[in-house]
């Protein structure tokens, strides 16, 4: 877990955030209020996560099944989303515990999410992960294949797309992803504009704590903030 952060440095941290926030929003001719901070809490401690939701935070990310798991009880009056890399065998485990799973990154992964909510008799909303850099060591559909994911992935019972995210590669300046950022508006639009049965499009997720005023400006609504919230994570 990370070292404590003590309520000042939150606040302090929080209200940079909101400031930046809203002048991203005001850049790219939109409403603060449409955009969905997502605090990534991934190695944050349950009180922490709480003293943020009391402030003002909505919506949590977890990347990690078990740690979700162990904190989960304790968080509550929050929207809760799983962001990260998830194995087909822990489905199971999440399943009716999120409202959403940010990171479908391959159609077996959405087939198994797929019959775990049909298992458990209720629809899950899942954003599908683009791999827009093509990057080997990060998994993904590329730019190409989302297309006809989207539309296979929409087939299935009890799974709704409402959006896409992305990580991108990692650059020395937050405006070298911007290329990234557009290329994902525009696949964006181009999926919403066909009104594909089982997805909304509502969602682009992308953006984190080093780049998300640049994300929004080319389009985010969705951006997921850890380092820039909680400092940075010091493992023990």
């Amino acid at each position: 877990m990370m070292e404590k952060l003590s309520a000042k440095e939150f606040d302090e941290n929080y209200k940079v955030i909101l400031e930046q926030l809203n002048n991203a929003a005001l850049s790219s001719g939109r409403n603060v209020d449409d955009i969905i901070l997502l605090a990534a809490t991934k190695t944050v401690d349950p009180d922490t996560i709480n003293y943020a939701i009391n402030s003002g935070i909505k919506y949590i990310g977890e990347n990690k099944v078990q740690e979700f798991l162990q904190k989960n009880d304790e968080i509550i009056n929050v929207h809760k989303h799983f962001i990260g890399h998830l194995q087909t065998n822990k489905v199971k485990d999440i399943i009716d515990k999120v409202e959403l799973i940010q990171s479908v990154h391959s159609i077996k992964l959405a087939k198994e999410i797929s019959k775990q909510a049909t298992k458990h008799n209720k629809e899950m909303s899942v954003l599908l992960e683009v791999n827009i850099g093509n990057e080997e060591s990060k998994s993904g559909f590329s730019a190409e294949e989302i297309y006809e994911a989207v539309h296979e992935i929409s087939e299935l019972d009890n799974i709704f797309i409402k959006g896409l995210m992305a990580i991108p590669p990692i650059c020395d300046t937050p405006e070298s992803n911007r290329k990234y950022f557009a290329k994902m508006n525009k696949i964006f639009v181009d999926i919403r504009s066909k009104k594909i049965d089982n997805s909304s499009m509502d969602i682009l997720s992308m953006g984190m704590s080093d780049d998300f005023s640049v994300a929004i400006t080319e389009g985010a609504n969705l951006v997921r903030l850890g380092t820039a919230l909680f400092g940075k994570r010091i493992y023990k």
